[in-house]
């Protein structure tokens, strides 16, 4: 019967009976207000589930079986949250079940619901354990259908909403918060994958890669990630960042640079400009570098500026749609248009934020590709320029052009597209502004015009203190980089505070400027940041009194167009101040950059001379060469050199002698071609090898040294060795030739300076070796030793050799004599010629010897040379420090060391008032909307007038707290950059001379410079900006907990997120950070060794290999820099998203509360309004937030790195026995077992050595170079702890005298002579202690009074580094220092090393004479400076090992020194 009823029902009876039955008493699709309730659960709840389950099944199918495990965090929540959706599915069913047992009606359609999600949940459960689970999660369509199902699950949240029942609404909320999170999860395990390529042994991780994947195939794929996904979600850096979670990065863990920005590319495409630039426009005296830079990166640049406009035009689409989302909500309007403009909102934040970070990344590579070409640039000018045309720049700007100058044209990459850009985003804004409230925006207008001459006027203010600010900071790095450079001489004369009052003074000027530029930033900041606050009120007002009603839809319509204004009103004066200083960086940099690299015109080859046929015979050949050591600006200078003419034979030995400042050196310099020729031609025929007067070391090994970067051949390396007398010092050493020589060679003596360059220049092989004065710095034994061996021998006899000596041996040697006076050949000839010569006044005080007579006695040259001992290589010993770096996060006592540096009340009394701004300015916005409420109706209880007055009020008092944090902040950064200075500075003086040692010069100028630049003004800046976008969050976090207290909801798993992204972020940074510090010191030292022997290296054509050495430093540099941008790019892109997300959920719940969906109501229209107001510039405040923290962060390891050396060991200064004026009155010295080390891994300088020094004598100490004799000086001047024994000056123990009274009352003369940039008065008698008369004398006596007299007097300005003056007047004039200073122990190294002969014999005299009853110290190579002397000390490896009258020694043929009287041919 059934059978036949069911027979007769038609087939469309029975779907609608299915349909009954499914959806009773329910619409089977559609309602009045939209999709049905059957058809939501069915279709987009059932439906959705079934969908996931055949996904599911197809993906279990056919993908591939990988293997890998899951991090252990990660396969927690993949179990547990499956575990709670099957528990919210089981609960579902429970209640179905519970409401069917009570006897209430359960509707099919929600059985199926629950038994679909139920299912669903546990067979994703069941697939955890199988072991293809990682190939289904890591699958990209699992993961992107994770993404869709949450939005698909909305409509059942809305059905939840509009049912009332409160246990269901949690139930659904829950379930979808469940639904999220398991999308989450599975698309982070996802974006992991692919880097983990690395995993650290002992980690608690466990691997999530195939076993057998190449972890170097991390690297590859890193390099070659172009794919547009990678791209745009910045994925290269996730396999550094998961590194940095598990270990301390290193340089080789950094990310592979794009071929376009390695350093060479850019050098190449910035120098081909540069060159095309001088080509086109050879009128001009200086090209422009800005043209050039335009030629190389212009057109890509002007293609970002497409992107950016783009960028900024969506950026207003959100104020437009959140009017149109309130004035619906105001209405009240039925339908799903609020959704749509909901979803739009959230859309349109993601694409904001995708096009944002791709616009930062392009720009970024941008500024590294010009960074890299402008630094290259520099160096490879510093190569390149001679030695007279760098003169009119100091070694400090310089520096400041490389540290400084470079960073600022950098920046004008964000500044010059901001200059259109804000005008632009301004301009938008006030248009969308007349839209909403017509012209009443006129008022804000007004404000607007007013400030812009106002800010006109500040930033030509700003320019001029920048301008000025600059040239103190030239001067002040110069001055820092001469007392670094010559600390040790400092110390022994007891100048140290001197120098550091100087600087203090220079810095004081410095800080003039740079408090001038802060306050008026500090203006800027008021201005700009108070015209936001003040154009609503006057905008409001005006509106208001034009007779129109203010509705929420307009006010916060408005308010958000005003944040939007806050950016770039903001950001304006940055930009200008950014854009002049670039402007000022690249004027100094052009000017830098023009100078003329060689003048071929003058420099010529063959075809410039008239006689080709005699010129090929010729190794130099000069004719009529005009030289100056000005540069070419400075026309009006005289030339050193007067139609000078020289030709010289090829493979002969030519001597150049002369008096001091004769124009012996300057002679080497014009064949160099580092002088300035305007007249005249100058040609050398073949290569060159030049040893300078002060020899110039590479910090590296020995062998490094040598082989100045040619191949190694170990049986010329021998013969070079040996020949230079370095195979025994080499046997000494610790390590032999890998023996690591620190900066400047300060683990070697004099001596053995000399022999290493002259070792390079032996190896090196060239045509012409240019030798000045290379015999001066070692013994008579050694000089001799390298005279007949390297000089005489095969190695160097059939090469041109030109070299300036004073050496009696090597003149009598020598083919051509060439007698230099003044800049003038006086005499030209050969040795037997010499004698007759009107010059020749030696031979009536020195014995020539003819060179039979040499070779005769040259079988008994030196013991050295019956021990040569072949050098062994062994482990080098690493004499300077490899920089150290902090590990993990930058410790809170760093930040309190800021604090304190500030002060503690200015610290505490700025964040009070950035609070108080915050508060005024959250409850101006609560005002306005109170106002909006109480006036939507025809009738208020207050007056307008009440209204707009209290709104004035709240304006009032977050202007004047704006002003009182921008001067509190200015002055506190003020503060930190005085003591931050000040403090550094002291501890660096009196720091150890073992610091200074082993401590690199560029090292510690990087903290001068660099990092002290950060202290004063990057990090106060970015301090500023934490603190209030910091307080801007905790007033959005509050207003929107108050409006909405559904947001409370979302604020613990959105801060969950925020903390975990902000620590996996940091944990990278801060090693990047440090990386990048690090990766920056070895740039600034090999800069800084390059100005020191540029002259060297382009003598020897090395230009291309220390610029392939700098590019390897550069390439480091960058790739730690392009690592940086990446990781931020990536942690700012996942903010911003996650801001989006918040815009999204705030939007769609206030359309939920505006229908009355939810049990609990959302506020009025005003505050809906205010929290969408809020919610928009959520985006960038929250990535602006951890980016300014961990920027923060970055720019506090330069204040961990300046306290770093304020820990430095410090000299012991004090002492318990005080001096009296008149001390030492006597003058006895006396050393008592004395042991020194310089440091404990090497040898010692001094191995219990005793001696006593009567008082009144005069001593001298000889030896071979490396026996120890500046160690006796080092010792008595406390330079260097010593390890054993004690020293007695006058009976008193010297370390129980303050060391800087024991130096203040000893006068030297150093080895290496001193003058600096300064008054030759200041030189001289620094504390004007004496009158001119006195000074004249003094310099009478020293010889060197009409040299004085003929450079201008007492007044003339001595360049830097005592330029102004030849090697030997400077020690003539350092030695006329000393004896003013009228001390009884005066200590003389080597101070007649530099000086002719007939000068020293002078000095000799004159010292005797002048010196009668005081102590006088030499040290000397030269026998004959120390014949005269009371008594001699004859010292070898540290050990005295002769001590006699030397009238007496050398009569005896046994003693060590009548072995050195022999072989100094006396």
């Amino acid at each position: 019967m059934a059978a036949m009823v069911q027979a007769d029902i038609p087939n469309g009876g029975m779907k609608m009976i299915l349909l009954s039955f499914v959806c009773p008493e329910s619409p089977y699709v559609w309602n009045d207000n939209g999709f049905s309730t059957c058809f939501i659960s069915i279709v987009l709840g059932c439906g959705v589930n079934i969908l996931t389950l055949i996904i599911l099944s197809v993906l279990a199918k056919w993908t591939s079986r990988q293997s890998g495990l899951v991090y252990s965090k990660e396969r927690v929540l993949l179990f547990l949250l499956p575990a709670i959706g099957a528990s919210m599915g089981l609960l579902h069913i429970a209640l179905l079940l519970k409401e069917s047992l009570k006897g209430h009606t359960s509707v099919f359609h929600e059985w199926l619901l629950g038994s679909c999600q139920f299912l669903t949940w546990i067979i994703i459960l069941l697939i955890m354990k199988w072991d293809c689970q990682f190939s289904i999660i890591c699958n990209r369509i699992w993961c992107f259908w994770w993404i869709m199902k949450p939005f698909l699950g909305i409509p059942l949240l809305q059905l939840a909403f509009s049912s009332g029942e409160v246990l269901r609404f949690l139930k659904e909320s829950f379930g979808f918060l469940v639904d999220v999170s398991f999308g989450l999860t599975v698309n982070i395990i996802r974006i992991k994958q692919s880097s983990r390529r690395y995993r650290k042994d002992g980690s608690m991780h466990e691997p999530f890669i195939p076993r057998d994947t190449d972890i170097e195939e991390g690297h590859k794929e890193i390099a070659s990630a172009q794919r547009f996904w990678h791209r745009f979600t910045f994925k290269p850096i996730t396999s550094v960042m998961e590194r940095g979670m598990v270990k301390q990065l290193d340089l080789e863990d950094l990310v592979q640079l794009p071929n376009d920005i390695e350093p060479s590319v850019c050098l190449d495409m910035l120098l081909s400009c540069w060159q095309k630039g001088q080509s086109q426009q050879r009128n001009f005296s200086h090209p422009s570098l800005f043209r050039a830079i335009c030629g190389a990166y212009g057109w890509p640049y002007l293609r970002l500026g497409v992107l950016k406009a783009v960028n900024d035009g969506i950026g207003f689409v959100g104020p437009l749609l959140l009017n149109s989302l309130i004035r619906f909500l105001q209405k009240g309007s039925p339908g799903y248009s609020g959704y749509v403009f909901a979803i739009l909102l959230g859309l349109t934040s993601v694409a904001k934020s995708f096009l944002d970070t791709q616009y930062t990344f392009l720009l970024a590579k941008l500024k590294l590709k010009l960074r890299s070409s402008i630094m290259t640039t520099i160096y490879h000018k510093c190569l390149n320029v001679s030695l007279a045309e760098r003169s009119k720049f100091s070694e400090g700007e310089i520096q400041t052009f490389m540290s400084v100058d470079s960073d600022r044209t950098v920046n004008l990459c964000n500044s010059f597209h901001d200059m259109w850009s804000l005008p632009l985003q301004i301009g938008i804004a006030l248009y969308l502004l007349y839209t909403q409230v017509k012209f009443a925006f006129l008022s804000g207008i007004t404000i607007t015009i007013f400030l812009i001459p106002v800010n006109k006027w500040i930033a030509n203010l700003i320019s001029n203190a920048t301008k000025k600010m600059m040239e103190q900071k030239d001067e002040r790095i110069r001055r820092t980089g001469e007392l670094l450079m010559n600390i040790r001489t400092l110390k022994m004369y007891g100048w140290e505070l001197l120098f550091t009052s100087w600087l203090k003074e220079t810095r004081s000027s410095e800080v003039t400027h740079l408090s001038t530029r802060k306050y008026l930033d500090a203006w800027c900041v008021f201005f700009w940041a108070t015209t936001p606050t003040l154009f609503s009120l006057s905008t409001f007002g005006l509106y208001s009194l034009m007779g129109y009603q203010l509705d929420a839809a307009t006010v916060f319509t408005c308010l958000a167009l005003i944040n939007n204004l806050i950016s770039p009103l903001n950001s304006f004066p940055w930009v200008i101040n950014g854009l002049i200083d670039a402007v000022i960086s690249i004027k100094r940099l052009n000017r830098f950059i023009s100078c003329p690299e060689q003048q071929m015109e003058h420099y010529g080859n063959s075809s410039t001379f008239s006689s080709k046929d005699e010129l090929g015979s010729m190794a130099v050949d000069i004719h009529g060469a005009c030289g100056s050591w000005s540069s070419i600006e400075e026309k009006g200078g005289s030339g050193f050199f007067n139609h000078l003419t020289l030709a010289i034979p090829k493979g002969s030995l030519v001597t150049v002698i002369g008096e001091v400042g004769s124009g012996k050196s300057s002679l080497l310099n014009l064949i160099l071609g580092e002088l300035r020729l305007f007249e005249g031609l100058v040609h050398s025929e073949g290569s060159i090898a030049y040893v300078p007067q002060v020899p110039w070391i590479l910090s590296g090994t020995i062998r490094d040294n040598i082989l100045f970067g040619k191949e190694y051949d170990p049986r010329r390396y021998y013969d070079v060795l040996q020949a230079c007398a370095l195979n025994v010092d080499i046997s000494q050493m610790v390590g032999g030739d890998t023996a690591y020589v620190g900066e400047k060679g300060f683990n070697l003596s004099g001596g053995q300076k000399v022999r290493l360059a002259l070792a390079r220049a032996i190896y090196h092989g060239a045509d012409i070796f240019l030798l000045d004065d290379v015999l001066s710095a070692v013994d008579a034994q050694v000089a001799r030793l390298i005279l007949h061996k390297a000089m005489l021998s095969p190695l160097m006899k059939h090469h041109t050799r030109i070299l300036c000596t004073h050496n009696m041996q090597a003149i009598v040697s020598a083919d051509v004599i060439v007698v230099m006076d003044k800049g003038h050949i006086k005499w030209l000839g050969s040795s037997a010629e010499l004698s007759a010569c009107h010059y020749m006044d030696f031979s009536s005080k020195h014995i020539l010897f003819s060179q039979d007579n040499i070779e005769d006695r040259n079988p008994d040259l030196s013991v050295a040379d019956q021990q040569a001992v072949t050098p062994e290589s062994g482990e080098a010993v690493e004499i300077t420090e490899v920089e150290s770096r902090k590990e993990g996060r930058v410790e809170p006592a760093i930040y309190k060391h800021y604090a304190a540096f500030c002060g503690w009340f200015i610290t505490i009394a700025t964040c009070f008032s950035a609070v108080l701004m915050q508060g005024s300015r959250n409850g101006n916005d609560l005002w306005l909307s109170y106002w909006v409420d109480t006036t939507a109706g025809s009738q208020s209880e207050y007056p307008m007038a009440f209204y707009l007055g209290i709104l004035a009020v709240f304006c009032l008092i977050n202007s004047s707290l704006t002003l009182a944090r921008a001067f509190l902040f200015a002055y506190g950064g003020l503060c930190a950059a005085i003591r931050v200075h000040n403090e550094l500075l002291a501890k660096l003086v009196n720091a150890p001379i073992s610091f200074f040692d082993q401590t690199p010069t560029g090292r510690i100028l990087n903290r001068f410079s660099s990092d002290l630049y950060t202290v004063d003004d990057a990090l106060p800046f970015i301090l500023n900006i934490l603190l209030a976008t910091f307080v801007s969050l905790l007033g959005i976090a509050i207003v929107l907990s108050y409006v909405q207290v559904v947001f409370l909801l979302l604020l613990f798993p959105l801060w969950y997120i925020y903390s975990n992204l902000q620590f996996y972020y940091r944990s990278t940074s801060r090693e990047l950070r440090r990386l990048d510090s690090v990766s920056r010191s070895p740039i600034y030292a090999s800069f800084t060794e390059t100005l020191c022997g540029s002259s060297t290296i382009r003598a020897f054509k090395s230009e291309d290999f220390f610029m392939n050495r700098f590019i390897k430093h550069m390439t480091l540099y960058q790739r730690t820099s392009y690592s940086e941008t990446l990781a931020s790019l990536w942690l700012s892109l996942r903010l911003q998203l996650l801001g989006a997300f918040v815009i999204f959920f705030v939007a769609v719940m206030a359309v939920i509360g505006s229908r009355e969906y939810l049990p609990i109501n959302l506020g009025t229209p005003g505050l809906v309004g205010l929290a969408l107001s809020y919610a928009a510039p959520l985006v960038s405040l929250l990535g602006s937030f951890l980016s300014s923290f961990t920027e923060t962060e970055k720019e506090m390891v330069s204040v961990e790195r300046v306290v770093q050396y304020m820990d430095i060991c410090q000299e012991e200064l004090d002492g318990f026995s005080k001096l009296e004026p008149g001390w030492p009155s006597e003058g006895q010295i006396e050393f008592q077992n004395v042991t020194l080390r310089y440091m404990p891994s090497l040898p010692a300088a001094l191995h219990h050595i005793s001696f006593t020094i009567a008082g009144g004598t005069q001593v001298g100490i000889v030896g071979r170079t490396g026996a120890g004799k500046s160690s006796v000086l080092n010792a008595l001047f406390r330079l260097n702890p010593l390890s054993h024994g004690c020293i007695l000056v006058d009976s008193k123990n010297i370390y129980d005298i303050p060391v800087r009274d024991l130096r203040s009352h000893l006068a030297v003369v150093p080895q290496n002579p001193f003058l600096f940039e300064g008054s030759l008065r200041a030189n001289l008698d620094p504390f004007s202690l004496n009158d001119d008369s006195t000074i004249w004398n003094t310099l009478e006596k020293c010889q060197v009074k009409e040299d004085v007299q003929a450079a201008g007097g007492l007044e003339i300005l001595v360049k830097e580094c005592g330029n102004s003056f030849s090697v030997g007047q400077r020690q003539l004039l350092c030695l006329a220092r000393a004896l003013l200073k009228c001390s009884k122990v005066l200590c003389l190294d080597e101070c007649t090393a530099n000086v002719d002969a007939q000068t020293a014999s002078k000095l000799q005299t004159a010292i005797t004479g002048q010196c009668r009853g005081i102590t006088v110290v030499t040290i000397a190579h030269r026998i004959s400076t120390v014949m005269g002397m009371d008594d001699i000390l004859v010292v070898d490896s540290g050990m005295l090992v002769e001590q006699g009258n030397p009238r007496v020694l050398v009569q005896d043929p046994l003693s060590r020194f009548s072995s050195f009287a022999k072989a100094s041919s006396m």
